[in-house]
């Protein structure tokens, strides 16, 4: 079989410094907001372009604590509406309305799948006070259109960069081009922990402090409590492990760009539609996804022949259950791409003879 993604080879790569770093935060006695998380922040923030990296417990976090510290920060309230894009994971919108904001949620463009400023400028109203900006599969969202389209009409932009660690724009990665980026280290994304975490990057220091402090209990000074805070830090020893991991993301993201380029070249199979890449930088391939009428088929054959594939995502959020209120609403575009992409093996350790495979299989398939 060939996996989806092999974790378990990817971390083997750095088997012996993975287990040094552990072994340095046991033998530290320091397990919670130690030096590696504040070491691990600083070499991120430094990584993606921005200031400040605040560690947080996972990707959901990350946005939803920012959200939420623009609200106690007065820059939004209860009932501000956020122009979101309708094709992602459920995870952006539920930070959304977590924090009592309204998600408006808008079609994507139909070649890249990531948000459309003109669609989304039709989508602003009086109420409009946030952008959600998400880097789907990888590829940057247009930023410098979205950014203008912001200070426009004097909008607050989060990026969702949970999927898009290393991916720039003119040589500006994500997580410095929002007023704030939420990030995840979720085990199988470009740069994953051994467990669940995540990291918010801004410039803004008032927020990042603002962050910091909802994170911990809202303390910014021990046991003073300046917000109603939560329990959201980026565990120790994950920081250990992400700081060995950064070393090389770099050199994992040029294997990524390489397998796509053989999928991109190999598969010429007409019934199935490759991904629009805008520009070689603004892509990462977090994940390739590929479109075709017939999906079901087409992961049937590849399943026969020994190859796991993963469909990201088969229900689009304004189609779940969670979000019932919304069941009626039309949104053809996204339906349409939730219905018929998949998702095929990339990572940083797939062999050429399996990326082979797989091309063979894509083009040897009938629809």
């Amino acid at each position: 079989m060939i996996p989806f993604l092999d974790l378990k080879s990817i971390n083997a790569q750095y088997r012996d410094e993975l287990i040094a770093a552990t072994t340095r935060v046991i033998d530290s006695g320091w397990y919670i907001q130690g030096q590696e998380v504040s070491n691990f922040e600083q070499e991120f923030a430094d990584y993606c372009g921005a200031k400040h990296c605040i560690g947080v417990a996972n990707g959901l976090d990350a946005l939803t604590l920012t959200l939420r510290a623009w609200k106690e920060l007065g820059k939004l309230k209860d009932g501000d509406e956020v122009i979101v894009p309708a094709n992602t994971y459920i995870a952006s919108i539920l930070a959304i309305t977590e924090n009592r904001l309204k998600p408006v949620l808008v079609e994507p463009d139909e070649r890249t799948f990531n948000l459309c400023p003109n669609i989304a400028a039709k989508a602003i109203t009086p109420n409009t006070k946030a952008i959600l900006a998400i880097h789907l599969y990888g590829q940057m969202a247009p930023m410098p259109e979205i950014m203008a389209l912001a200070e426009e009409h004097d909008l607050l932009v989060l990026e969702d960069a949970a999927q898009a660690h290393g991916a720039s724009i003119n040589s500006r990665k994500s997580g410095s081009w929002g007023h704030a980026a939420g990030f995840s280290f979720y085990p199988g994304k470009n740069l994953g922990a051994l467990g669940d975490a995540g990291a918010v990057t801004t410039n803004d220091e008032v927020l990042a402090h603002t962050i910091r402090a909802l994170g911990n209990y809202g303390s910014h000074k021990k046991y003073e409590n300046l917000y109603q805070g939560v329990n959201s830090r980026l565990d120790e020893i994950q920081a250990a492990m992400l700081r060995v991991k950064l070393k090389y993301l770099t050199e994992e993201i040029q294997h990524r760009r390489t397998v796509a380029k053989y999928y991109l070249k190999g598969i010429t199979n007409p019934a199935i539609q490759l991904p629009y890449c805008t520009d070689d930088d603004y892509h990462v391939w977090h994940l390739f996804v590929v479109k075709t009428l017939h999906r079901e088929s087409l992961q049937a054959l590849l399943h026969e022949s020994g190859i796991q594939t993963l469909v990201h995502y088969p229900i689009p959020p304004h189609k779940q259950q969670a979000y019932h209120y919304w069941v009626e609403q039309a949104l053809p575009v996204t339906e349409g791409i939730h219905n018929q992409v998949l998702s095929l093996p990339i990572g940083p350790t797939i062999p050429k003879d399996d990326v082979s495979s797989i091309i063979e299989v894509c083009n040897s398939w009938t629809a």
